[in-house]
């Protein structure tokens, strides 16, 4: 066994690939504002700098650990370099902390705290930039960039999309789109996983608490909220409970305390969406045309695929998402009680994606001109809504969902994390209903946080099918180019943007600790496990739906009308 000398303590190498981790693994709290596990090793931020035994510096997140290496982490010379450098970041960093968004959670923020700075020594020459609030997901407050790089790097090397980078030089460095452009001129995919790596309040998620606010306080709106799978898993985080813990009981509670008139659960959504997404595989299997078949429900990688692979847009299902299904069913029962209540239906979606907000604003997303989801909350902003009406979210009792909408099966539920919606399908499409075919799909290798995942599933009569499963739009673009050369084949496709799928979303309190990951998976997990309902066609209000709301409208409600690539992206948001 090798082993480094840290602070005089023996710390073995265990396969850490540099000094940071180590040092980490020994209970030492090194701050950092450019090193993300996830992501390349930047090392400009140099907070994590250590000493060695002969007085030299270096970057901990850099440096290679070897047999007999001894460093110290907290010599007076290191104090002395860690409070500079934040003095210095704070000298050109805008000290509106009161009312930024980041404020409590801000990296800069709490380091000035831990080390103890109290005053800045040198004057702000920094030109200001107006704020970009173009975009329905993110804002853009160049005045609060520290200029780790961190969100350059999450959009190349993990979204693949690049739309962030370093401009200009010397002092007028600065992260942008090139040429100027605004965030919503570019092939930005609203993912958000920008605002999520971001140590500042440079990069936020753009919020729409004060829409939903006017809303419940409208005597003249019917003001309901459907709940996503990902957000019963996450919100319990901001509130100091157990991670991963299933809140959805206490969720539905405090939305109803905060004047929601119905609260669904976008599980039956999910549910709709297996019904229509298998049966549209069914088809594609049986004429082998345009296989293979992706899924659509998350927006962010529908939006990749417009910019970037237009030409398979065909292959692309055209089923709605879950949270759009649901919104638009809803929306339609209430158009046909209009005669007994006259309130405008006004339907929130709480959800643990950014790219939802540009999603619901998408035109194929509404009926007449009016869109089906009239805003979009995310998990941090449901939170936010909930300390601010003073509710203890720890300490009151659980609720049940409205129904009918309210009842959902455990397949729905597995579309929080990845893999569960191929899961799910699969279920619908093989032949074998019991539960050993449950568990063969649960083993063939579809679960866990891999980037990208293939199995091979019987489905009965001596016919297989392939699929793939990615999270990760960096992941999608590697396997797609594969599929383009001919290098591997399937017949379904499950993709989503962020990693883990929706338990990872840019707008679930961020974490870059697998061990929450894997607990938020295992709470998803946890509730398909005590559904007494495990596949979709099983939910008895789904059945009855299709003879009932939905007659003669399964495409109007329930599908999209062909894509065709948009021109731009605010093409997309018009």
């Amino acid at each position: 066994m090798e082993y480094v000398y840290i602070d005089n303590m023996r710390v073995p190498i265990e396969g850490e690939k540099n000094l940071l981790a180590i040092i980490r693994k020994a209970g030492i709290d090194i701050p950092t504002f450019c090193y993300h596990s996830g992501l390349s090793t930047y090392g400009a931020c140099r907070m994590c700098v250590v000493e060695n035994d002969r007085g030299s510096v270096m970057a901990s997140c850099s440096e290679v650990p070897w047999d007999g290496m001894k460093v110290f982490t907290n010599t007076p010379k290191l104090q002395k370099h860690r409070k500079m450098i934040l003095e210095l970041l704070l000298s050109t960093h805008c000290r509106d902390c009161t009312i930024c968004d980041k404020s409590g959670k801000c990296t800069l923020q709490n380091l000035a705290l831990r080390f103890g700075i109290k005053n800045i020594r040198f004057e702000n020459y920094r030109e200001q930039k107006p704020i970009d609030d173009s975009s329905l997901a993110i804002t853009h407050d160049s005045s609060k960039c520290i200029l780790c790089g961190d969100c350059v790097r999450m959009c190349e090397e993990v979204q693949g999309v690049g739309v962030l980078s370093f401009v200009h030089r010397g002092s007028g460095l600065e992260v942008a789109p090139a040429f100027n452009k605004k965030i919503s001129e570019t092939d930005c995919v609203g993912c958000g996983q920008c605002t999520a790596v971001c140590p500042t309040g440079a990069l936020t998620v753009k919020n729409d608490t004060d829409i939903v606010w006017k809303a419940l306080a409208d005597k003249k709106k019917r003001v309901i909220a459907q709940i996503a799978p990902a957000v019963r898993v996450a919100l319990g985080e901001e509130f100091g409970m157990e991670k991963g813990l299933n809140v959805k009981g206490k969720i539905v509670s405090s939305l109803r305390r905060l004047g929601f008139d119905e609260v669904y659960d976008t599980n039956f959504g999910a549910d709709l969406t297996i019904m229509e997404e298998s049966r549209e595989l069914f088809n594609k299997l049986k004429d082998g045309k345009n296989l293979p078949l992706f899924t659509s429900c998350c927006p962010s990688w529908v939006r990749f695929c417009e910019t970037k692979y237009p030409e398979l847009l065909n292959n692309l299902s055209s089923a709605k998402s879950p949270m759009q299904m649901l919104a638009a069913v809803v929306k339609e029962q209430y158009r046909k009680m209009k005669n007994i209540d006259d309130r405008e239906t006004f339907m929130v979606g709480v959800m643990p994606c950014t790219a939802k907000k540009e999603e619901a604003m998408r035109p194929e997303f509404s009926h007449k001109g009016t869109p089906d989801i009239d805003a979009i909350i995310t998990t941090q902003e449901l939170a936010v809504m909930i300390k601010e009406a003073g509710i203890k979210f720890e300490d009151i009792d659980s609720d049940s969902p409205d129904m009918p909408f309210g009842l959902s099966s455990g397949a729905g539920a597995l579309f929080g994390v990845t893999g569960g919606v191929m899961e799910a399908a699969l279920r619908l499409v093989v032949n074998e209903r019991g539960n050993t075919s449950l568990k063969n799909i649960e083993f063939s290798g579809i679960r866990g946080l891999d980037g990208i995942k293939e199995a091979s599933i019987a489905l009965g009569d001596d016919k297989f099918i392939n699929v793939a499963v990615v999270s990760g739009l960096k992941n999608a673009e590697i396997l797609v180019e594969k599929i383009k050369n001919k290098e591997v084949s399937y017949d379904f496709i499950e993709v989503m943007a962020c990693r883990g799928g929706c338990l990872g979303g840019a707008g679930q309190p961020y974490t870059t600790d697998d061990k929450i990951a894997v607990s938020r998976a295992k709470g998803i997990y946890e509730v398909d496990k005590t559904s007494q309902i495990k596949r979709s066609e099983e939910n008895p209000v789904i059945v009855s739906l299709y003879s009932g709301i939905l007659k003669g409208k399964v495409h109007e409600l329930l599908h999209c009308p062909e894509r065709v690539a948009p021109a731009s992206k605010k093409e997309v948001n018009n």
